[in-house]
């Protein structure tokens, strides 16, 4: 069986106060995209441990953790080897490993009853143990995502339209993100929170193309990043010169993200940037 597991893109990401688990208040617009990494599962002999394969990245990984939780809830498939395909950039602010979790647990969701011990459990719950991004790509789709993450509203696909994505290497740490904008003192307060949340679910109703309300795509992160990785600021104004309809950072970043109506003017635009780590792909499919 072979699952995938698509990116995410962040058309907005407004931040708020931080809460007393230390996350923080956040609203954000999420589309999917037809970048993905590719999970290959085999079933093990009885008896064998579970595997997880990711060549080219070290350490643990969500997918990992992810068949972890499932086993420790009760979740008796056979033993599985998951092969993992990296195509998203990895710490780049696309979820790639938030993707992957969510790929495994949908492999479990539509597993059979008998296959766990007792009552199957709440995949969103574990999803949101998992990590912030995971609850919102259990079910890829546009998405309004309140609280730390796990508040997810999905809605209608707007028609598709393209990205040129800049990784810029990836590697920047979610946390000193948060961190930074912090000590920035970046907050917009629950009450402006609120109000955005009504912007965005209006704007976004009935599957409305981003380009419809390019105003509302501004990413709150994106000083503290340029504040921890300075080059991130000359990727966003070399972006700015191209056709591209909106320019931003997604997520906690490294990745600069250009808007464009059609592929070609995306390839186009890759073209004129010149940068081999330039990444065209269309949002709203994933696959």
């Amino acid at each position: 069986m072979r699952l995938e597991a698509p990116a995410k893109l962040n058309l907005c990401l407004y931040l708020g106060p931080r809460r007393p688990d230390g996350l923080h208040e956040l609203v954000s617009l999420f589309e999917p995209l037809s970048l993905s990494d590719s999970i290959e599962v085999t079933e093990l002999p009885a008896g064998a441990a579970d595997e997880v394969l990711c060549p080219g990245v070290e350490g643990e990984n969500l997918a990992a953790r992810a068949l972890a939780a499932l086993r420790a809830h009760g979740w008796q498939a056979p033993p599985l080897r998951l092969e993992i395909d990296k195509r998203i950039p990895v710490a780049a602010g696309l979820g790639g490993g938030s993707a992957d979790a969510a790929a495994v647990l949908r492999l479990a969701r539509s597993d059979s009853p008998v296959h766990w011990t007792g009552k199957p459990p709440d995949l969103s719950a574990i999803a949101a143990e998992l990590g912030a991004d995971v609850p919102s790509q259990l079910e890829p789709a546009v998405a309004l995502v309140r609280g730390a993450g796990e508040r997810v509203d999905r809605l209608p696909a707007p028609p598709p339209h393209a990205l040129l994505l800049v990784p810029d290497g990836g590697g920047l740490s979610t946390a000193e993100v948060f961190e930074e904008a912090d000590r920035m003192e970046i907050d917009r307060g629950e009450p402006a929170l609120e109000g955005l949340t009504v912007q965005l679910q209006a704007a976004a109703r009935g599957g409305a193309p981003p380009f419809h309300y390019l105003d509302l795509l501004v990413n709150d992160l994106e000083p503290a990043a340029i504040s921890l990785r300075p080059r991130i600021g000359a990727t966003l104004q070399a972006l700015r010169r191209t056709a591209a309809r909106k320019v931003l950072m997604t997520g906690s970043g490294p990745t600069a993200v250009g808007l464009f109506s059609d592929l070609a003017a995306a390839q186009g635009a890759a073209e004129q940037l010149g940068r081999d780590d330039a990444i065209v792909c269309e949002a709203g499919r994933t696959s």
